[in-house]
């Protein structure tokens, strides 16, 4: 053993029989005995006290004279090989993990049953050298072990030797075995394998899957005038006879047909098939499968243990399924559309259909599909196996309708209505719905505030549909302000505030004397005396006109009256200076007899009711200072309230 070290490598494997041994020239039956050494997490159990005379460890690095169970070793001594798994690659697999005593010895004795009297076996196991060539400067110590078969009593039946099994530069498990007869009345042997090399620096192994297998007579079974498989079609299956040579060997034997269907685990014996020719009863009516038979075949005396028995090569013959084509469509479509076709299963397609129509595509799709595209189309599926089906599926184009409108565009004034009409289905329907007579009406009444395109959906009796659209033009009436009334004094300029609205309209002022521009909506105008402007609007869409118009009155100079009467009949109810409403910057005082404020306007020319916080002041004079900052005056003075 050496200092330990890691080192992941694949494993291989190989058979080997032991030379010299007697050779099974027939066939091998199911293994009897397979010892395995289990599965399962680290470590494994130790084996029963006769089984060996080595000491169990738990650990994966037994020392020399010890062994352990286990389904990895890692990072055991510089010199060994890492194992991942049992020698079947089995990562859960245990295997018996030994580092050889210093001396020669035993280290695996078993009592096996083998169950048949007067058989001839074969015995086998496989084992790997744990060392790596480099250990022991390059020259290790090398398993070299004998296999005995014995009575129980001790004679030895068969004895093999592996010769010395030399070191790998990965880990090789090899096979090693050869085969015995078992007198008469002889069941039970003793294996023993022995460890011939010295111990010390290498002479480490692993053990695994000893097995004993019934050899028999040469066993060729064959389907007759066609092999060993045959495959069918689901539907087309024949019987078949199976013949198997037998060769000499068994001076009474017996012979049972076995089969075993999609690879079950068992195989089952076929009642009353004991010749060595087997009709099938295989038939049109067999399900998809995969269909195994072979021979058994044992000596009379052991015809009532399965396990003594030795088999023929297997004869394979597969129901392959008869393909389901699921042919299927999209339709029914209406013109124009895309119509999907499509099938599965298969392994080749070839489809037909209307006007020529052919593919080997598994779909396929009808672009643009029209109604002369109507009818049935068909598929034959041919499956990997070469099995065939046929299906089809109806392809239906239904004729969409073509929308026709009036008008296409139409112009209406702002309150008036316009009739729609369309044709080319049997149901129809307008939207947007607002404001018209019907949504769903033909020909329904338009009366729209604003311009609407209008979209008309046309469908048949097959709910295909087309669509058609009118423009309805909103043309707005003619609207007109002149603004508000204004005031200035003589010589003074002001801007009128007029506006126009509508859809297409024209204006024009009257009339236009001391106007600097009569075709600005806003015009400056300096009449010298009290003038009345008109503002007359047009549509150019015969939406009609309006008119109105503004007051412009001029003073001589600022007018303040010095009495109101705020008693609410309606006359000279309130202090009024209309000519303040030329102005912008305005301030306005009114005070009371003991100087208090009782009425304060800041560039507001709104005439005054006489109250202060929302109540009626007394009759009284009460002074007032006026300053129009514009023009830089101020008036001081006095105003009367009478009631």
């Amino acid at each position: 053993m050496n200092p330990p070290r890691v080192l992941l490598v694949l494993i291989s494997f190989v058979l080997v029989k032991i030379c010299g041994a007697q050779l099974c020239q027939g066939s091998l039956g199911d293994p009897i005995v397979n010892i395995t050494f289990g599965s399962g997490s680290n470590p494994g159990q130790p084996l029963a006290a006769a089984s060996t005379s080595y000491q169990y460890v738990s650990h994966d690095c037994p020392s020399d004279g010890f062994y352990t169970v286990r389904n990895r070793t890692d990072q055991c001594f510089t010199g060994w090989h890492t194992l991942t798994a049992d020698h079947t690659g089995n990562g859960n697999g245990y295997f018996m993990l030994v580092n050889a005593t210093e001396q020669p010895s035993a280290f695996y004795v078993d009592t096996v049953n083998l169950q048949c009297n007067n058989t001839t076996y074969e015995f086998a196991a496989w084992v790997v050298n744990m060392n790596r060539p480099f250990e022991c400067n390059g020259n290790p110590n090398k398993p070299n072990l004998t296999f005995n078969i014995e009575t129980v009593d001790g004679k030895v039946l068969q004895s093999g030797n592996s010769g010395d099994i030399g070191p790998q530069t990965g880990p090789e498990w090899r096979q090693y075995g050869f085969f015995f007869n078992t007198p008469t009345n002889t069941s039970r042997i003793v294996l023993r394998i022995i460890n011939n090399a010295m111990g010390g620096c290498g002479n480490d192994l692993a053990l695994d899957d000893i097995t004993f297998r019934p050899c028999g007579p040469r066993l060729n079974a064959a389907i007759t005038g066609n092999g060993t498989s045959m495959n069918f079609c689901q539907g087309q299956v024949l019987p078949q006879t199976i013949t198997c040579q037998v060769s000499a060997g068994y001076s009474n034997p017996h012979y049972q047909w076995q089969q075993r269907i999609n690879s079950a685990t068992s195989w089952i014996d076929i009642p009353g098939a004991n010749d060595v020719n087997l009709q099938t009863d295989l038939s049109a009516n067999t399900a998809p499968g995969v269909y195994e038979y072979r021979l058994s075949v044992s000596q009379q005396e052991n015809i009532g243990n399965a396990v003594c028995r030795v088999n023929s090569n297997v004869i394979s013959i597969t129901v392959n399924p008869t393909p389901v084509p699921s042919a299927s469509n999209n339709s029914p479509i209406c013109s124009g559309a895309n119509v999907l076709v499509s099938a599965a299963n298969g392994e080749k397609y070839a489809w037909t259909g209307p006007n020529g129509f052919t593919s080997t595509a598994p779909g396929f799709t009808l672009d643009n599909a029209q109604a002369g595209q109507t009818g049935k189309y068909f598929v034959e599926v041919t499956s990997a196996a070469g099995c065939k089906a046929t299906d089809s599926t109806g392809v239906i184009v239904h004729p969409t309708p073509i929308a026709s409108v009036s008008p296409g565009s139409v112009s209406i004034c702002e309150g008036a209505t316009t009739n729609l009409q369309a044709t080319g289905g049997n149901s129809y329907t307008w939207s947007p719905a607002l404001h018209l007579s019907s949504f769903s009406d033909a020909a329904p009444v338009a009366s729209p505030v604003d311009s609407t395109l209008y979209q008309v959906i046309v469908a048949n009796d097959f709910q295909c549909t087309d669509t058609g659209y009118v423009q309805v033009n909103v043309s707005k009436k003619a609207r007109a302000n002149a603004g508000p009334d204004k005031a200035l004094l003589v010589g003074q300029v002001i801007q009128l505030q007029g506006s126009a609205s509508g859809t297409n309209t024209s204006f024009s002022w009257s009339p236009t004397t001391y106007m600097d521009d009569a075709t600005d909506l806003e015009p400056h105008v300096h009449p010298d005396a009290d003038i009345t402007y008109k503002l007359e609007v047009v549509s150019n869409d015969g939406c009609g006109t309006a008119i109105d118009s503004v007051k412009v009155s001029v003073f001589n100079d600022i007018y303040i009256p010095n009495a109101f009467s705020p008693n609410g009949d309606g006359k000279n109810d309130t202090w009024n200076i209309p000519v303040l409403q030329v102005y912008t910057n305005v301030d306005i005082l009114v005070f009371n007899r003991w100087g208090a404020v009782v009425y304060h306007a800041k560039n507001n020319s709104s005439p005054w009711d006489g109250r202060f916080k929302g109540s009626d002041l007394p009759v009284g004079i009460y002074p007032y200072i006026i300053q129009v900052k514009d023009i830089g005056i101020k008036r001081t003075g006095w105003v009367m309230i009478v009631r």
